[in-house]
Parts: C-alpha cells; sequence; structure tokens
C-alpha cells in the first residue's frame, strides 16, 4: 500500500491547527448553543457547506435550527440566536445578514478566521480558527499549504462536530435519541 504524502500533510496542518483553537470559546459556544430556542444558521460557499451540515446536526439534536435563505426558514426575533461561518468575515451577504439580526435584537455567534472583520465587529460571541483566505485584506492568522480556504473549512467542520459533541453531554442526548430526528422519508 502506497500511503498518499499529501493526506498525511493535510492531517499534520490539521492537528497544529487543532493546537490553536480556543477550548473556553468552543465551551462558551456549546453553552450558548444548549440555552437557545430558535436557531439560525448561515455560511455561503465552501463554510456554507460546513455551516448546513451543522444545522443538521443541531436538528439533530432537538434544537429548533434553520438554515438561513432556505424557503422554510421563518423569520428571526429578538433573543434569537444566529450562528455565522465566514472565514473571511466579509462576505457581504453574511455582513448583510448579521447586520438585520443584531437590528432586530438577536444574538450572533461568529466561526471565523478574523476577529477584527465586518461580521466579527458585530458578532457577540466568537470562535477563533487559524487559517488563511485570499477573500480578505485582514492579515492571516496562518499560512496552509493548502489551496484558497480549505483549512479554514477543515476546522470549521471539526470545531462543529466538537461543539456537536460538547452539546451532546449538555443536552443529555446519545446517538440512538439523536437518530430518532434524522430523516426518515428517504
Amino acid at each position: 500500500m502506497t500511503k498518499s504524502i499529501e493526506l498525511l500533510k493535510i492531517i499534520k496542518e490539521l492537528q497544529e491547527n487543532a493546537d490553536m483553537v480556543n477550548g473556553q470559546e468552543i465551551e462558551m459556544a456549546a453553552n450558548l448553543i444548549a440555552k437557545s430556542t430558535m436557531i439560525f444558521v448561515a455560511g455561503c460557499g465552501r463554510t456554507g457547506f460546513v455551516m448546513r451540515a451543522f444545522s443538521n446536526r443541531l436538528m439533530h439534536l432537538g434544537k429548533q435550527v434553520h438554515f438561513v435563505g432556505d424557503a422554510t426558514t421563518p423569520a428571526i426575533r429578538s433573543g434569537n440566536l444566529l450562528i455565522v461561518g465566514s472565514g473571511s468575515g466579509e462576505t457581504g451577504s453574511l455582513v448583510n445578514i448579521t447586520e438585520k439580526a443584531k437590528k432586530i435584537g438577536a444574538e450572533v455567534l461568529l466561526i471565523t478566521i478574523h476577529i477584527d472583520s465586518s461580521i466579527g465587529k458585530i458578532a457577540d460571541y466568537k470562535i477563533i480558527l487559524p487559517g488563511s483566505t485570499p477573500k480578505s485584506q485582514l492579515k492571516n492568522t496562518n499560512k496552509s499549504m493548502q489551496v484558497m480556504g480549505s483549512s479554514f473549512e477543515q476546522m470549521a467542520w471539526l470545531v462543529c462536530d466538537t461543539l456537536v459533541m460538547n452539546l451532546m453531554h449538555l443536552l443529555q442526548m446519545n446517538e440512538e435519541k439523536m437518530f430518532l430526528n434524522h430523516a426518515n422519508l428517504e
């Protein structure tokens, strides 16, 4: 069997990046999500795919969750939680969504590379991940051997899965209970 050197380099890079993630930010976010009764999740591009998968897991956990932009997404209200995934923190549509949510009185949790981005300045809570993106003029927090924003997207996926694990404990859920919420019209 021949090993993929590139794959092993990516795994090594993710391990190094994981060492830079603040566990207190993850714990804070898990507690915030656990107490939230209505959650909205937003993201664009590849990060949007990560955030959509995260919203799916939140639903499995029994949370009332909606992905922003879906036809069945209701109005956000004061006291609701908006979770935004954006490496740059500068994606125009996400900036607009965040501004609207804050104006209405919702709380905002941002998963990002750039704390000083437009969304970072608006968000109430942040999980800062190491990474680089060509979509921001702000200084990247980490170099990557991978293209475009792949390392951020991968770390965002892993952090969201970490949040799910923490939430399972906080919400006293297990895989069997979660599976009861799994789609059955397949």
